[in-house]
């Protein structure tokens, strides 16, 4: 994995998310020390191992949907793990207002 000095900062937001709770790209990016670094984000999320036991799957995009195309493998995959945890998926869409670390 290609290792980028603010990725340790990325991941230690990223596992603070709670369970039943989202963050955005650009709000990762702000609490890693990294503003305005949203791409920077789901670079780093993007080199997880699929192993991982960080909870990549609790961070979407601005407007509260899943990145991923609907029914790739890692839609289908990130929606049955925010499901777990209680946070409703619609059409790809979570409210933020609802959800929203």
């Amino acid at each position: 994995m290609v290792q980028n000095p603010a990725y340790e900062m990325i991941w230690q937001v990223v596992a603070a998310i709670p369970s039943g709770k989202v963050a955005t790209y650009g709000q990762v990016a702000e609490l890693a020390g990294v503003s305005g670094s949203a791409r920077l984000v789901g670079r780093c999320l993007s080199q997880l191992p699929l192993d991982t036991r960080l909870p990549w799957y609790r961070v979407i995009n601005a407007k509260g949907q899943i990145s991923f195309p609907v029914g790739s493998e890692g839609y289908l995959r990130q929606v049955e793990r925010l499901q777990e945890e209680g946070v409703a998926v619609l059409n790809g869409r979570i409210s933020l207002t609802r959800f929203r670390w």
